[in-house]
């Protein structure tokens, strides 16, 4: 969709069908995307805040190809300084040439600006303090002045979309009042379990070789991680994707072909050591190991509750 097709897609029937052809590329998103499309639509730029692995890069990525326009990504560190994401001109042509329109070399910001794309800035919190004063100029004014380039104005649907990590506070900065003014917000949490499964089936084909057990296992074991006690922050369904995978692979070397087979809880297991006890932060307070507390969550799974729903 072209730049000018947008702002007629901002009004009416236009914007309801682009949210269902968006919706047909998500699962379990539809009210996230249709609030997210509304503020973006309405030539908002949007904080989104959850946990890694909700959909927020897929949701984005799905809005800007239906619009036809890029979507930059920047990943926010304290190594994000202005002249990183504004841009620099070229060393050697300066040296050649002297300074110069021409030999400046963009950063993602400018490019953002100029092809009315969506400036995507992970960890957005991260960032040093001058970068973000930048970002608010380029949100504030739609547009920026770069010495010796001159200004550069940002096209309409040029975007700032921002995320952040509440469950992650360490290295972090407090976000100012200044610049949570400029931003809408959205909270974006885990899916519910039944998408969480459709989506394992999507991206781990995991009708093979246990059809439906194992990424209902998968998706429940990596749901718990995520409730327990001495875990501060617990795996998304990536780790369901990958406990998955792992499992199939496991499945195929240990030559097990049924979810009824003997081997099969403790391969579930194995899979889990490997997806999971790198996505789960343990709380600093928690006397115990990743594996131990995924040993906690299997024997839930595969030991305590067929025990409960054993007759008698």
């Amino acid at each position: 969709m072209s730049s000018d097709a947008i702002t007629t897609a901002d009004q009416g029937h236009h914007l309801a069908d682009s949210r269902r052809r968006i919706a047909a590329r998500i699962v379990g998103r539809e009210r996230e995307l249709e609030l997210t499309l509304a503020a973006v639509a309405a030539g908002r730029d949007i904080i989104l805040e959850g946990p890694p692995g909700t959909s927020k890069t897929t949701m984005l990525s799905a809005i800007t190809q239906e619009w036809g326009i890029p979507l930059l990504f920047v990943e926010g560190n304290a190594d994000l300084t202005p002249a990183k994401i504004v841009g620099h001109h070229n060393p050697a042509r300066v040296l050649r040439e002297d300074y110069s329109p021409e030999n400046f070399v963009p950063g993602p910001l400018v490019e953002a600006m100029l092809q009315g794309g969506f400036l995507y800035i992970e960890e957005f919190n991260r960032a040093p303090e001058d970068t973000l004063n930048t970002l608010l100029t380029a949100m504030a004014d739609r547009s920026i002045a770069i010495p010796r380039v001159g200004r550069i104005e940002a096209k309409p649907t040029f975007r700032v979309i921002a995320s952040m990590n509440p469950y992650d506070n360490v290295g972090t900065t407090r976000l100012s009042t200044s610049v949570h003014d400029r931003l809408n917000r959205l909270a974006i949490d885990y899916q519910d379990a039944d998408a969480e499964e459709q989506i394992v089936h999507l991206r781990a084909d995991a009708d093979r070789p246990f059809g439906e057990n194992l990424a209902r296992d998968a998706v429940a074991v990596t749901r718990a991680t995520r409730t327990h006690p001495d875990v501060r922050q617990g795996s998304s369904v990536r780790g369901a994707i990958d406990t998955t995978l792992v499992a199939g692979q496991l499945a195929e070397l240990r030559e097990i072909r049924s979810a009824d087979a003997e081997e099969y809880p403790e391969t579930v297991y194995d899979a889990m050591i490997v997806a999971l006890s790198g996505r789960i932060h343990l709380d600093e307070a928690a006397e115990t190991t990743p594996e131990r507390v995924l040993r906690e969550i299997w024997e839930d799974r595969f030991i305590l509750e067929p025990a409960k729903a054993a007759p008698g």
